[in-house]
């Protein structure tokens, strides 16, 4: 299998979900390589053995292995290999998901990486691209933790109206401008494309890109509420893919647990732990 696909704690990396997803969901055969978060940190200086960043995710290609029937090759006694082994000869290095999307479109013309339509190709690149360095409050105020529910307060949604407003009229906080800016992203793809994903009727690499979105949403209800109907729908939807499902439950099964990104989602003002469904931790 060519595909080595490197990844981190499916429970907190939202970056390993999108290009996990993307392969899932197109039915591209690939090998996870599960390499845990290590300390009390964000760096993880450890994956510079498969990243030149020592990011994940990031995927190694592997040139076509001899077959075993030939006899010995250069790993000397003819055995397969572990699929761990990090000597990959000539392997193709792709890091970064949104460059492994592209990899992944080139390498598979026929399949929808992108969508086919020209008009939804760029409106699919552009939310990607603008998911890639846009909201920083979603990314700050719900860190991805898939085996938790935590309730938020409307505090962090929106101000109180400045005086003179009417009373009704919200003002709405950074969390509250990325949540409106989102709905009206995903209300606009899904009513240009007809649905029922955001680029058209196939799943494509913007849902795969928009899916931590999804379950950080999934983790604090209250932020469903800040949604219309047509991105509610959606979220429902996002949440039903078998890939979606097969990815929440492993996160729900890991017992590892990281107290950095633990506080960041259940300490501050204006959210409570609600509920933990992850299996007993170490």
């Amino acid at each position: 299998m060519p595909y080595h696909l490197y990844i981190a704690n499916k429970n907190y990396s939202s970056w390993s979900l999108r290009p996990w997803l993307l392969l899932r969901q197109l039915g591209i055969p690939f090998v996870e390589h599960f390499r845990p978060l290590n300390g009390n940190s964000y760096r993880q200086p450890q994956w510079r053995e498969f990243s030149p960043t020592g990011h994940v995710p990031c995927l190694h290609v592997l040139p076509p292995s001899p077959s075993l029937e030939d006899g010995p090759s250069g790993r000397g006694d003819g055995e397969a290999a572990d699929d761990d082994d990090d000597d990959d000869g000539d392997a193709i290095v792709v890091w970064e998901s949104l460059a492994i999307a592209e990899y992944l479109a080139d390498a598979h013309p026929t399949l929808r990486v992108w969508p086919a339509c020209p008009r939804a190709r760029a409106w699919a690149r552009s939310a990607c691209a603008e998911m890639c360095t846009s909201f920083q409050a979603v990314r700050n105020q719900m860190g991805m933790n898939v085996g938790l529910r935590i309730a938020l307060d409307k505090e962090l949604f929106a101000l109180p109206p400045d005086e003179g407003e009417e009373e009704e009229k919200e003002r709405l906080t950074d969390l509250g401008r990325d949540l409106a800016r989102l709905d009206a992203l995903w209300r606009e793809g899904l009513g240009r494309f007809g649905g029922p994903f955001l680029a058209g009727a196939e799943f494509t690499a913007v849902d795969a890109w928009f899916a931590p979105v999804v379950l950080r949403i999934q983790t604090y209800g209250a932020a469903m509420e800040r949604l219309g109907e047509e991105a509610k729908g959606y979220v429902r939807r996002m949440l039903a893919l078998e890939g979606v499902q097969e990815w929440v439950e492993a996160a729900h099964r890991e017992k590892e647990r990281m107290e950095l990104y633990e506080r960041d989602c259940t300490v501050g003002k204006g959210r409570r732990l609600v509920e933990d469904l992850r299996v007993k931790g170490v």
